[in-house]
């Protein structure tokens, strides 16, 4: 695998692992997420990565197929240029159903 690549899967590794992160001392719930700002903003700040990370590998190889990944660089896009829309649900729906399926993704890219 191209080393561009792989650092931009461990990119995305890392923004996951970030996010999971936040909510280590705490229960996963859409109502502590959307109470606390700092989360919410460091959520986006790691999705904006992940979104990012993604745009590069499809750009330098469209044949690796990972999961959502045109919607997620269209939600990184969202979050840094329509920032005054986005939405709390959909940024925790992110978290919650998408994540854990990306990781996995990821992690088996990598083993490759």
């Amino acid at each position: 695998m191209d080393i561009e690549i792989k650092s931009w899967l461990y990119d995305i590794l890392n923004a996951i692992a970030e996010i999971e992160s936040f909510f280590a001392d705490r229960s996963m719930l859409f109502a502590n997420y959307q109470a606390d700002l700092r989360t919410k903003r460091a959520v986006e700040r790691n999705i904006e990565i992940i979104g990012e990370a993604m745009s590069r590998i499809i750009k330098k190889d469209a044949t690796i197929q990972i999961t959502n990944s045109r919607k997620l660089v269209d939600t990184r896009n969202r979050i840094i240029h329509g920032y005054d829309s986005v939405s709390d649900d959909v940024i925790w729906g992110i978290v919650v159903r998408h994540l854990p399926v990306l990781r996995v993704e990821i992690e088996w890219l990598l083993e490759q």
